[in-house]
């Protein structure tokens, strides 16, 4: 197996860093592979988890994680193994009369006669240094500060657009290119089951792949809460022993640290 393999499934957890958090479920069709085009997460702590994909005849899928349902939905909808039913009609043009602005400026607006206000003025409070030459400096003049007087530019307010349209919407027809398949489920043959693993962070496992055909026999083969709780029993231990570790590592530090000290004041 490589990277080019094909193959006619592939369903799984994929954890890449803090932003890569999802469940993978990828048809092959047509030769093409199909990405699920819903986010599905998946779990990203440190217990087993059981993750199913259920296909089924009438072309829908359920995803589980440990027994419970995440996603569900319709094959054709959710994956893009077919063209769509509906296209834009490339005949159809927005009318040049047809007006989007909901609201246009109030043409009997006018602008104040005493809006215009400079946007700086000479600071009033400001007064010449006495050690100014105006030989040597040149002429004073006082420093600029923002007029608050000044509006800003102005413009007229805004009022409803009686030629208001709405947004123009794309009419839509029948796409021609479009084929209905009730069998988008249907996997003639499988014959091989590999797994596609990349690791940066040792200590995954993954293990017990059941194919079958009966939903119940699937959720009762694999009794995922009691694995995990023996496995958030032995955490705890690991976790109360290093808690133990790390206070005493910090105790011998602060014991070198206090002796330290104590030489040093001796000196």
């Amino acid at each position: 197996m490589h990277g080019e393999s094909p193959y006619e499934i592939m369903f799984g957890p994929d954890i890449c860093g803090p932003g890569t958090k999802k469940v993978h479920v990828i048809f092959s069709y047509k030769g093409k592979n199909l990405l699920v085009k819903k986010d599905i997460r998946c779990k990203d702590d440190v217990y087993t988890h059981l993750y199913t994909l259920i296909v089924k005849p009438d072309n829908t899928y359920e995803v589980l994680i440990d027994n419970e349902k995440v996603e569900s939905g319709n094959l054709e909808d959710d994956w893009d193994f077919l063209a769509p039913k509906k296209i834009k009609d490339p005949e159809a043009k927005k009318p040049e009369d047809w007006d989007e602005r909901a609201t246009i400026p109030d043409p009997d607006d006018t602008k104040p006669e005493d809006w215009e206000k400079p946007e700086h003025i000479p600071d009033p409070d400001a007064t010449k240094p006495e050690d100014w030459d105006d030989e040597m400096d040149g002429e004073w003049e006082p420093p600029m500060i923002d007029n608050p007087e000044y509006k800003g530019e102005w413009s007229p307010k805004q009022i409803d657009n009686p030629e208001y349209k709405g947004v123009w919407q794309h009419p839509e027809i029948d796409n021609p290119e479009y084929q209905s398949d009730d069998k988008l489920y249907l996997r003639k043959e499988i014959c091989t089951i590999g797994f596609d693993l990349w690791q940066v962070k040792s200590g995954t496992i993954f293990d017990n792949i059941l194919i079958t055909d009966d939903i119940e026999e699937a959720k009762s083969s694999f009794d995922v809460s009691k694995i995990q709780a023996g496995e958030k029993k032995m955490k705890e231990q690991q976790d109360e022993e290093q808690k133990k570790k790390d206070e005493a590592e910090s105790k011998d530090t602060k014991d070198e640290e206090d002796e330290g000290e104590a030489e040093h004041d001796e000196l």
